[in-house]
């Protein structure tokens, strides 16, 4: 499937594989069931139905090299996706093989409705090209058998990946082709977003109100892989509903709101042991400005901190393992949260410091954002 979904680089799940044109490529567990099902499917069931002379070892040969390139030409499709967001200068953090097929993990918004659009277009005429390809070998070439009946599945699949994936509902390629549409006609990213993102869930409700038909019809097996697919969609789309939520209440809020101004300041001589004992399991602090000869010097957070053996704690000092302030990703107090939230997102970190004229102001943490969003949603005006 077709799906750009925005997601921390990092995912303890995913294995490498390696990478193209410095994109990078991985595969998720759940992508290993999938594979195994579908090899499974294709050996015992749609090659013996289709041709009966061939050999049981023949079938598992090519129900194992027709998944392979299954999953290649939907890596082909979501390459798509990924090579054109970097002409539009958007970045990509790579590609991951999972359960449904693949997601290309765009980093930020493409800059405009047109770029939306041909990024998002890239997917479906990528897996189009492949079908064609395929279709002209079936033309072209009269034998072997085996790799005629491997092209014409490779058609099919390419040629439906493609057709799904232009359904005009988020997270599908047709939804955001969509949404590039109506943000070049309001020119308002945020009210393309929440339509696509609704007529998304409508999509979903609908995939798996015909799987739940199927599986009363007796189509068992068909009918839940439909709603399983519904759920998944309606999964995506209703963060997508949520992202957009977020993005509005937080839309004219800044830093200096969400901040925690009250940070620990420790001299650069403490030993993390003290720090721990001290600020750590007395306060619940979990970030500190490491400070010597009365000047800030650096930054220092529990994440550091527990990457350090306990043995070592007593004689390690703070400033051996800090991040000093000239390394340190700051942001100003006037930084919009909106903006700020989706910087945490792409560098994978927690908290920032926010500084003004090379002094530390306070602390922004996900979860202070978090909880300033509370308290939005909390206010009678923002309850209509």
């Amino acid at each position: 499937m077709g799906v750009n979904l925005r997601r921390r680089q990092r995912n303890l799940r995913t294995i490498p594989l390696g990478s193209v044109r410095g994109i990078p490529i991985g595969v998720h567990y759940s992508w290993f069931p999938i594979f195994a099902l579908l090899t499974w499917v294709l050996a015992v069931s749609y090659y013996p139905a289709e041709f009966h002379d061939w050999s049981a070892v023949l079938y598992w040969i090519m129900g194992t090299l027709t998944t392979i390139l299954l999953f290649a030409a939907v890596l082909v499709h979501e390459l798509g996706h990924a090579v054109v967001a970097r002409r539009y200068k958007v970045p990509v953090r790579g590609i991951t093989l999972f359960i449904f097929g693949g997601v290309a993990q765009i980093g930020d918004e493409p800059p405009s409705p047109v770029a939306e659009f041909w990024i998002a277009v890239a997917g479906p005429l990528a897996s189009v090209t492949l079908a064609a390809v395929c279709g002209l070998l079936q033309v072209v070439l009269s034998s072997p058998a085996p790799f005629l009946a491997l092209v014409r599945y490779l058609t099919y699949v390419n040629f439906t990946l493609a057709l799904f994936n232009l359904i005009p509902g988020f997270p599908l390629d047709g939804g955001r082709v969509l949404r590039a549409v109506v943000w070049a006609i309001t020119h308002d990213l945020r009210r393309a977003n929440l339509l696509v993102a609704n007529l998304g869930r409508g999509v979903s409700l609908l995939f798996i109100v015909v799987g739940l038909w199927q599986v009363f019809d007796g189509n068992i097996s068909t009918g839940l892989w439909i709603a399983f697919i519904g759920w998944f969609l309606e999964t995506a789309a209703r963060a997508g509903v949520r992202r957009q939520e977020i993005q509005g209440l937080l839309a004219g809020h800044h830093a200096l709101e969400a901040m925690d101004p009250d940070h620990a300041v420790i001299p650069a001589g403490t030993t993390l042991q003290q720090l721990v004992d001290r600020f750590v399991r007395v306060a619940g602090q979990r970030s500190f400005v490491i400070e010597a000869d009365d000047h800030t010097v650096g930054l220092l957070t529990l994440h550091q901190i527990k990457g350090v053996p306990r043995s070592q704690w007593p004689t390690t000092a703070a400033a051996r393992i800090m991040t000093p302030t000239a390394w340190a990703k700051s942001i100003g107090p006037d930084s919009e949260l909106w903006i700020v939230l989706q910087e945490m997102d792409r560098s994978g970190v927690a908290q920032l410091p926010v500084m003004a004229n090379g002094q530390i102001l306070g602390m922004l943490s996900r979860e202070g954002i978090m909880r300033f969003l509370r308290t939005l949603r909390e206010k009678p005006y923002y309850s209509e």
